[in-house]
């Protein structure tokens, strides 16, 4: 990437490779001179577990939950997992928080999916002070606070959660942005002092086969309430209206022939690399000063592939 780009990350674990295999390869990236691993968690690993295996093994790189949600987890838990965490890395752990999805909260775990502005704030308002070494409402208190204190990047979407994170945190985290999108959310955030990240799908390999997966995984995620909003507020309500009503009949095969491919160019990283490290330079140009890369490619081509992608 060019130097517009301050931050550039790799999505961790990697699809396809055990827990057990993941060392060497964060090795690598932090060789390679990525600044950040930021953890996935949704259906595979939990969002800790990979970052403590990234710890043992690396020395500066920084390492971060790309997000873990205050839903499924108590205050307390959450308080000592980034406290543990920011310990075993000596200081270079980030809290990515976000209130995650009514898919992930309410169907999979089954806790309402209520609030979630006010879920997210009361979160941050509490592990601020206990994480400082402070004793929390309830009378929780860690025996030590964290080597370092913990920086907290809020996942936000839409206006409201976007000044959340301008308010409340030291960043703002999105997701499955499209180019023409992000001067709207860097105009909601209206913090350019502070970190403004995103994490962008890349695919390797011939780009009509890419962007045939792109449009199942465009799919899969914008038929999610939350990220059907995000689309109607970024102004393509009338090409994902028809898409969410096939999801939601349950005609899976109209939903993806209605992808908007132009909507999905926008968003997913195609096409050969030097193409795919162009359009993130606009990204980047635009106002996206942390990119994180979720790398879609055979397992065997990983390591060439983060080789690739390296910043230079």
């Amino acid at each position: 990437m060019s130097a517009a780009v301050r931050r550039v990350g790799l999505t961790v674990p990697f699809d396809g490779i055990p827990l057990a295999e993941l060392a060497p390869l964060a090795q690598r990236a932090e060789a390679a001179g990525y600044t950040d691993l930021w953890s996935a968690e949704s259906v595979g690993y939990d969002g800790f577990a990979p970052l403590a295996v990234c710890a043992a093994v690396t020395k500066e790189i920084r390492l971060a939950t790309g997000i873990v949600n205050p839903y499924t987890r108590g205050r307390t838990l959450l308080a000592q997992s980034c406290a543990t965490l920011q310990d075993l890395s000596g200081g270079r752990f980030v809290l990515g928080l976000g209130a995650s999805s009514n898919v992930i909260v309410e169907q999979w775990n089954g806790i309402p999916f209520e609030k979630p502005l006010r879920k997210v704030r009361e979160m941050v308002d509490y592990l601020r002070p206990v994480l400082a070494g402070e004793r929390g409402d309830g009378g929780f208190k860690l025996p030590a606070p964290p080597v370092a204190p913990v920086p907290i990047v809020l996942a936000a979407l839409r206006d409201r959660m976007l000044r959340l994170a301008r308010d409340k945190a030291d960043g703002a985290f999105t997701n499955f942005i499209p180019i023409s999108g992000v001067p709207q959310v860097v105009g909601a955030f209206a913090a350019p002092e502070k970190e403004l990240g995103c994490r962008f799908f890349c695919f390797l390999g011939d780009e009509e086969e890419a962007l045939a997966r792109a449009k199942r995984s465009w799919v899969a995620y914008g038929t999610v309430p939350v990220y059907t909003e995000f689309f109607r507020w970024l102004g393509w309500g009338e090409q994902v209206d028809p898409i969410v009503e096939a999801w939601q009949a349950g005609d899976r095969k109209k939903a993806l022939e209605l992808a908007p491919e132009e909507l999905v160019r926008e968003i997913f990283v195609l096409g050969p690399i030097e193409a795919q490290r162009e359009r993130l330079d606009e990204f980047a140009a635009a106002g996206i000063g942390t990119a994180i890369l979720s790398i879609a490619c055979p397992p065997d081509e990983l390591p060439a592939a983060i080789d690739a992608y390296a910043p230079r």
